[in-house]
This record gives structure tokens, C-alpha cells and sequence, in this order.
């Protein structure tokens, strides 16, 4: 299925941006040429995490469960255009299962493992999910038995027996040289170009549901070169994968990149920080990704760095906040090593401050290059090819000037082509030349003018550990409880996660709820995701508003400080 226009594609074809190379080309081309080099390898915790133990895997060894893994969806009546809901974690079946699905033309929507029956249903009722792929149990929770209940899906393929679920290992072991060879037909016929849709990820935004983003082969790979680019990685580079490969993080890097670079891929969750560090010592690991606060963390006890061999991790990519400048500069006098500051989005975002286009570690940790403004050329691999401009949100006049907030609006072919089966969501996010506005405030910073720093957000969302979560939804939920007549969410400044998520509650007569049971009635009653939950409850007897009846909310958050303690 292809959903962008056909003169956004030839246009971009024509300038060599898109081409005909599709992800399975490359993942082709590394079997061939490097089949008994180590491509994939599981998490340490998999036992714990799925109950089987952790797998490495050759390119060959991963091309052959592959195709079982066709032959099982092919036999089940799965084929081009269908869509696969996957539910899984950082382990080897995920990445089978988006090669396999990639292969076949079926389009893959991952959801995160935190989501539970309430968005697992969203997600089945929007894309017309045809089956299924998770585990038995993820970490405890009862994942197959979540989906198998859902009205409308088909088979639920699982990781491990469950009620009502299939055995995938064991259809997988059971593969007959036959099915494999009808698999390798129905791919064939599929005739799947780089310009078909591959996956269709979730995003939250001022909507009280997620939104689909879908991506195809052609959007997935020019962010993945603005990834390889940005980190130095070289072909056949070892990559360490904290991120949950279920959006733009997750997939640019340790999906579409890791194929360009045709390395090893060697996966983390849930984040543990021990873990990850014996990671990257034991398998000489030359790209990872962290949040900011970890890397402050590390450098206060350099002891946890002993041993890892910083000959190889030359570079670690961080965001999501602002980056320390003793932090950025301690790494690469201490360590040689160079932190690069992403901004990104599903729905195409691409600035990154590398130590080449901002050697100040000061200058790095604030701001971005203006990529795509006129005037400015930088060594980001996607200059040129990715545009920006500020916009003033009440006017819509560009802003040219430094120091004026403005909306930053982007065009290129990062950009997706529009919102999974939502046209009036789509209208509104693109303005009347083409340019999707991102919610995101910026302003024009440097000396030169030649700098963006990140200042706000116009859309309503919570920022939590890099997760999007739509305030609305949340407050939709909040006031189905009994006991609450308001709500307002907010996020409360954390210095691990960015933002923890924050309920200012006007309660109905009587005693107010506890934060305990508000949870509770999330997790048990509305059945969403665990993180989120709220995390920090505000009693109030009205929530501030303007004339128009608007709730304040920056009066909400300027109420706030991270120094104050969780209230229930």
C-alpha cells in the first residue's frame, strides 16, 4: 500500500532522495555477504522478561527463522497490506517479525508493551489489525490474553502457550520446506516497493487518542541516514539499543540503521543501568543511546566506566532535555568520546548538534542547527534535504528574527505523508503550503542567527522519559472516576525523565481520592498503559481559567517544582 502522493515521490526520486531500495534489500545483501557474522542479540534478562532464554543469532541463522516466520503469518492467511499488530520487546522475534512482515508487504503496528486493553483496542479498531504477534507473558503481565479478547482480530500468534493463542515457536519449528516455499511465492507476487507502507507507529498528541503515523521503506531509510550519519557509525558497526523499537527512536537507529550499516545489533530492556554497562563491555559496543540524566550519572562515579573500550564507543546520541555542558565536555576530554543532541518525531523531525556543526560542548547542550533554514550550511547528513522555518502561531508570519518564539514547521522527505485514515487530523497538521506544524516552539539563537533552541510546545502533552502522552486522554480517563468532578494533567519537571505526569483534581462531595486510587481505577477500570499513571496528585477546589473558560495550565505548571514531594 502506498499512501504518499505520486508527485511527492517522483519529485523526491527525481532529486535521489527516495529510491528503490527497500529494507529488505539490504537485510538481503548482509545475508549474503557477512551470513556467519553475529547480526542479533538478545537482552541478558530475556528468560525474565519472555521465559526463554536469550538468543544470539548469524545473519543466516536470522534470514532461516525469518522465513518460518513468513511461512506461519502466509499459512494463516496473512498477506500484502494486511496489518499486524506487535506487542513485544526488545528481543530477537521483533525483529523477525518486522522482516518477515516487510517481506511479505504486510504493514506492522507496534505498540509498546505498556499499552493495555484500551489502546491495544484503539489500535485493532483503526487499522483493521488482521492478527497478532506478542508473548505469553511480557515481564509478569498477561500480554496474549489482552489481545486474544479483543473483538474484530484475527489469530493472536504468542511467544509461549496461552489460552486462545498460537504457538509461534512451535509453528515456527514446524515450518514445512513447502510452506517456506509458498512464503518465498506470496513475497515474490507481493511486489513491494520502497515506496509501500511498512509501519504504521503511535504518537500522542492534543487528540485524546494516539494518532498513526505511518512510514515507508523510503522514510524509514533517510532517517536512519541521518542516524548513521550524525553518530559516524561504519559499516559493520555494533550497536547497543536501549530504546523500545516501536517508533522513530527505536526503529531509525536500531532497525533501518543498524541494516544500512550491516553490523550487530545487540538489544536492551527494560532500561537497567548495570545491565546495559556490562553490555557495552562485553560486546565492544561502538554506538549506544542515553538519556541525559544517565550521563550525568556515569560521570559522577567514573568506576562504572572502567573497562569499556572507548576506542570503539566514540559516540553516544542523548535528547529529550537539555544537555549538560560539563557533561558533553567531560566525555570527550576524559573519554574521546562525542555526545550527540537529538530532536526528533514520528511524524518526520530530524535536528541533530553534532561535534562537527557545533564544536562548543556549551553551544551543543542548548541548541540545534538551523538545518533547512537559507543561508546556513552544516555537515548533518540530511542538510539540504530536510527544511525548517519558524512561524509565528497567531499570526502565521515567518519569523526571521532571534529571540521571537515561533512554531517550527518542516518539510523534506523525513516528513510523513499523513495521519493512518484520519483526514481531518492530517488537513489540520499540515499548513496550506505543505509544511507540517509541529506543535514545537522554537527560537532563533547564535551569534550568526544560526542556531534553533527548543523553548515550549503549543500541543497539550506530557513528555515522559521521551514518551508522548496526550493530556487529554488522561483527563478523559480522570474524570470517569466516581469521586472526580475536574481534572487537569499536567508534567511536573523530573530531572531522570524530563516529566512526570501530574493531576491537578477538583473532587466531588466528600473525601477526595488518593493517588493510589486513581491508579488503581486506571490500571483496573479504564485498562491503560502503566505509565500513565499519575505519578503526582494536586487537590485543588478549582482549577484556574481564563474568560473563555480555558484552564490555565501554565498557571498549573508554574505551580510546580521538582523539589516538591508526591502528593496522594
Amino acid at each position: 500500500m502506498i499512501l504518499a502522493p505520486a508527485d511527492r515521490i517522483a519529485d523526491y526520486r527525481a532529486k535521489g532522495w527516495w529510491g528503490d531500495v527497500r529494507m529488505t534489500d539490504l537485510f538481503d545483501a548482509h545475508v549474503r555477504i557477512r551470513g556467519d557474522a553475529m547480526a542479533l542479540v538478545d537482552p541478558p534478562n530475556t528468560q525474565a522478561i519472555v521465559g526463554r532464554l536469550p538468543q544470539s543469532l548469524t545473519w543466516t541463522q536470522l534470514a532461516d527463522a525469518v522465513e518460518r516466520l513468513m511461512a506461519v503469518l502466509t499459512d494463516y492467511g496473512v498477506g500484502k497490506d494486511d496489518v499486524v499488530l506487535v506487542q513485544l520487546p526488545n528481543i530477537a522475534e521483533l525483529t523477525m517479525a518486522y522482516l518477515a512482515c516487510f517481506k511479505l508487504g504486510v504493514i506492522v503496528t507496534p505498540a509498546p508493551v505498556q499499552y493495555r486493553e484500551n489502546e491495544l483496542e484503539g489500535i485493532v479498531r483503526r487499522t483493521g489489525a488482521k492478527a497478532a504477534i506478542t508473548a505469553a507473558r511480557i515481564g509478569g503481565q498477561d500480554h496474549a490474553g489482552a489481545l486474544v479478547g479483543l473483538p474484530a482480530l484475527g489469530p493472536v500468534f504468542s511467544l509461549g502457550a496461552a489460552p486462545g493463542a498460537l504457538d509461534l515457536a512451535v509453528l515456527m519449528a514446524e515450518a514445512s520446506p513447502s510452506a517456506r516455499k509458498a512464503a518465498r511465492e506470496a513475497a515474490e507476487a507481493a511486489r513491494v516497493t520502497a515506496d509501500d507502507i511498512a509501519t504504521i507507529c503511535w504518537t500522542s498528541g492534543t487528540e485524546a487518542e494516539p494518532k498513526g503515523v505511518p512510514r515507508s521503506h523510503n522514510e524509514w531509510l533517510i532517517m536512519a541516514e541521518g542516524v548513521v550519519g550524525a553518530a559516524g557509525l561504519a559499516d559493520g558497526a555494533r550497536l547497543l539499543n536501549p530504546f523500545p523499537m516501536v517508533n522513530m527512536a527505536g526503529i531509525s537507529t536500531a532497525l533501518a540503521g543498524w541494516l544500512l550499516v550491516g553490523g550487530t545489533l545487540v538489544q536492551h530492556q527494560p532500561f537497567d543501568l548495570a545491565t546495559m554497562l556490562g553490555q557495552i563491555r562485553d560486546h565492544a559496543i561502538d554506538y549506544t543511546v542515553a538519556p541525559p540524566a544517565v550521563l550525568n550519572l556515569l560521570l559522577q562515579d567514573p568506576k562504572l566506566l572502567e573497562g569499556i573500550d572507548f576506542s570503539r564507543l566514540r559516540s553516544i546520541g542523548s535528547g529529550s532535555a537539555p544537555l549538560s555542558e560539563g557533561m558533553i565536555r567531560t566525555f570527550h576530554d576524559r573519554y574521546g568520546v562525542e555526545i550527540v543532541n537529538y530532536f526528533g518525531s514520528n511524524e518526520g523531525m530530524s535536528l541533530c548538534g553534532t561535534a562537527k556543526d557545533i564544536p562548543d560542548p556549551r553551544d551543543r547542550g542548548a541548541f540545534f542547527p538551523r538545518v533547512g533554514a537559507p543561508g546556513h550550511d552544516w555537515a548533518y547528513p540530511l542538510n539540504g534535504r530536510f527544511f525548517s522555518r519558524l512561524v509565528d502561531p497567531n499570526t502565521a508570519q515567518e519569523i526571521t528574527a532571534a529571540g521571537q518564539p515561533g512554531e517550527m514547521r518542516i518539510k523534506g522527505p523525513t516528513v510523513f505523508s499523513g495521519y493512518w485514515r484520519a483526514p481531518e487530523l492530517t488537513a489540520r497538521a499540515f499548513d496550506a503550503e505543505g509544511w507540517f506544524r509541529t506543535g514545537d516552539l522554537f527560537e532563533i539563537a547564535g551569534d550568526h542567527d544560526q542556531f534553533y533552541r527548543f523553548v515550549g510546545r503549543l500541543k497539550d502533552i506530557v513528555i515522559r522519559g521521551g514518551v508522548n502522552i496526550s493530556s487529554e486522554e488522561v483527563e478523559g480517563h480522570l474524570v470517569a472516576h466516581p469521586d472526580i468532578l475536574e481534572a487537569a494533567v499536567v508534567g511536573a519537571p523530573d530531572a531522570r525523565l524530563g516529566e512526570r505526569l501530574c493531576a491537578f483534581v477538583v473532587a466531588k462531595a466528600g473525601a477526595p481520592p488518593t493517588r493510589e486510587a486513581i491508579n488503581a481505577f486506571l490500571i483496573n477500570e479504564r485498562k491503560v498503559a502503566v505509565f500513565k499513571q499519575i505519578e503526582r496528585l494536586e487537590i485543588a477546589t478549582a482549577l484556574p481559567r481564563n474568560p473563555l473558560g480555558k484552564v490555565l495550565k501554565r498557571q498549573l505548571r508554574e505551580s510546580l517544582s521538582e523539589a516538591s514531594p508526591v502528593q496522594s
